[in-house]
C-alpha cells in the first residue's frame, strides 16, 4: 500500500512548494510523476522548473520532449506513469485511479480553495479507506512543515 500524504497550501503557492519536494525525491533516488490539472498547468509548470532558482533546475520531461522512460521527473496531465516513478505528486485537484503501484502519492490542495479542500477530505477518505497510510501536513509560520495527522 502507498503511503498518501497530504500538502495543505496555504502560506505559499505550489510553485514554491514543489520544486523543494521534488529535489528531496531525487535526492532519495525517487522517480516522480507529476500530475496536474491541464496541459496549460503542465507547460507552466515545466517552464518554472527549468528556471525556479538561479542555481538550480530540475531535470524533467513532458510529452512535448518524449523518451519518458528516461525521464526522472515526469509532467502529465494524464493518469500515467511513463517513466516507471514510484512517487506521485498530485496537484490541481488532479486523480490517480489506482495508487497502490507507488511508495508514496502526495496530494497537493489550496487552502485557500474551498473546493480543493473538499476535494482532499474526499481523497483522504478514499485512501484510508482503501487501506493507505496518509498524512497531512500543515506549514507553520516559520515555512517548515509539520506532519498534524
Amino acid at each position: 500500500m502507498a503511503e498518501v500524504l497530504f500538502y495543505h497550501l496555504e502560506r505559499q503557492p505550489l510553485e514554491q512548494v514543489l520544486p523543494t519536494l521534488l529535489e528531496r525525491s531525487l535526492q532519495r533516488g525517487w522517480k516522480v510523476v507529476v500530475q496536474t490539472g491541464d496541459e496549460e498547468r503542465r507547460e507552466a509548470l515545466s517552464s518554472h522548473l527549468w528556471a525556479y532558482r538561479d542555481d538550480a533546475f530540475l531535470p524533467h520531461g513532458t510529452a512535448r520532449d518524449g523518451e519518458a522512460e528516461l525521464q526522472p521527473i515526469w509532467l502529465t496531465c494524464l493518469d500515467e506513469n511513463p517513466n516507471a516513478a514510484t512517487v506521485r505528486f498530485l496537484v490541481d485537484r488532479s486523480t490517480c485511479a489506482d495508487l497502490s503501484p507507488y511508495e508514496r502519492v502526495v496530494y497537493l490542495f489550496d487552502g485557500h480553495d474551498e473546493t480543493s479542500v473538499q476535494d482532499a477530505r474526499t481523497r483522504w477518505k478514499e485512501a484510508k479507506d482503501g487501506g493507505h497510510g496518509v498524512t497531512y501536513w500543515r506549514q507553520t509560520d516559520s515555512g517548515a512543515w509539520k506532519k498534524m495527522a
